[in-house]
């Protein structure tokens, strides 16, 4: 599908990847509502667009909130008209601890941001995109839905069920104009740590986590390639040589790859 001249709602547009996934769609000449908890954030957004940022509306919104997202379906088609595609980019990680040591407050904020988020948007806005000529729903799960990450297991889980129903849709959308691309990233650039309000356990980042670090996707890059996704019809991709290694690995050999994700990251449980 073509972006240009299609109208997009964007999760997460504050920042990020969600950012740049809307810098890229408007440089290609599309029209985005960008949907963010922090209105300042999405002002941000508008300016970097530069002459490109009359295409971008912000809408301050929760997407854990389904009376909130259940109107802004009416609301963005006001402002932008019919309504094309749904980029699901929101999300945050959990504290880094054992699933024995994570409270019910951030068990239960994790999957309504991750999960529940993604799939309110995706009753809110279905309706309307199987009217369209042609319509498309992108969602972006992570390495850790595939590959276990100690102390981000919760957040590993609320990806994986993300996998399942985007596969699930996608099965059920077969013979309709709405197209479904589901998103692996690895390590990629972003705030998550700090927007997710997570901290380290005490222990120092190791010679293997700092060599991670220094190969880290850009957030622009990851915009880029969604984007190209979209148009493309692509149904499933990885963001960074990490994903798609750790992707390789975990189904050819999911004990080596659990051992070598668990030897390079325990440190950070403190």
């Amino acid at each position: 599908m073509k972006v240009q001249g299609k109208v997009f709602v964007v999760t997460g547009a504050g920042n990020g990847m969600g950012r740049e996934v809307a810098l890229n769609l408007l440089s290609r000449g599309a029209k985005v509502a960008g949907l963010d908890l922090k209105p300042e954030w999405l002002e941000e957004t508008k300016n970097l667009a530069g002459e490109n940022g009359q295409s971008f509306f912000g809408f301050e919104a929760n997407i854990a909130d389904r009376t909130r997202v259940g109107k802004l379906p009416a609301e963005i088609q006001q402002k932008l008209g019919a309504i094309d595609a749904l980029v699901n980019v929101a999300g945050i990680i959990q504290p880094f601890v054992k699933i024995n040591e994570l409270d019910y407050e951030h068990l239960d904020r994790v999957m309504s941001v991750n999960f529940f988020g993604p799939l309110n948007m995706i009753k809110a806005f279905l309706p309307g995109l199987l009217q369209r000529p042609e319509a498309h729903i992108l969602n972006v799960s992570s390495m850790g839905s595939y590959a276990p990450v100690p102390g981000q297991t919760l957040y590993g889980s609320s990806k994986a069920a993300l996998n399942m129903l985007t596969e699930g849709l996608r099965s059920e959308l077969k013979d309709t104009n709405v197209s479904l691309t589901l998103v692996w990233p690895g390590a990629i650039g972003t705030q998550i740590t700090q927007n997710s309000g997570v901290t380290f356990g005490s222990g120092e980042l190791t010679d293997a986590q700092k060599k991670a670090a220094a190969r880290v996707t850009s957030a622009v890059l990851a915009g880029k390639m969604m984007v190209d996704a979209i148009e493309a019809k692509a149904n499933r991709i990885y963001i960074g040589s990490d994903a798609k290694l750790m992707g390789y690995l975990s189904r050819l050999a999911p004990d080596f790859a659990a051992n070598l994700i668990y030897k390079n990251m325990k440190s950070l449980l403190g």
